[in-house]
C-alpha cells in the first residue's frame, strides 16, 4: 500500500511503500560478524605480521635491485625464526635464505632480527 504526503508538509510529494501484514521482508545487507581469522588470532598481532611482510618484501626489492616480482624464490618464514633459540641461529638462518645478494645484508638482518624480537608466532589454532 502507498501513501502520499501532502504538499503542506513536504515541498515535493514523497511515496512510501508499506509492507503487507503477514509478511516478513529480507534485511537489505546482511549482518556482517567478525570474520574467523580475526577471532582467532589477535588483529594487532596480524597487522604486525602484515606490516612486517611488506617491510621484508621493500627492503628484498632494496637488495636484489629489482621489482617484487623478479626477486629470487626465497622465504624468510617469521615462525620459524621466532622458533629458533637465538638471535646468533636466526641471523645465520636468513644469512643462509640470502646466500644469492651481492649487496651488504647486515642492516637488513639486523632490522628484522629488532622487529621480530617480541612478537608471538602465529601459530594454527586447534579446532574444537
Amino acid at each position: 500500500m502507498a501513501a502520499v504526503t501532502s504538499p503542506e508538509t513536504s515541498p515535493q510529494p514523497r511515496v512510501y511503500f508499506q509492507t503487507p501484514a503477514g509478511t516478513a521482508e529480507e534485511p537489505e545487507t546482511p549482518v556482517r560478524k567478525q570474520g574467523r581469522v580475526t577471532v582467532k588470532y589477535d588483529r594487532k598481532e596480524l597487522r604486525k605480521r602484515l606490516n612486517l611482510e611488506e617491510w621484508i618484501i621493500d627492503q628484498l626489492t632494496d637488495l636484489y635491485d629489482c621489482e617484487e616480482e623478479a626477486i629470487p624464490e626465497l622465504e624468510i618464514d617469521v615462525d620459524e625464526l621466532l622458533d629458533m633459540p637465538s638471535d646468533v641461529e636466526r641471523a645465520a638462518r636468513v644469512k643462509d635464505l640470502l646466500v644469492d645478494c651481492f649487496k651488504p645484508t647486515e642492516d637488513f638482518i639486523s632490522e628484522l632480527l629488532d622487529k621480530i624480537r617480541g612478537m608471538q608466532k602465529l601459530s594454527t589454532p586447534q579446532k574444537k
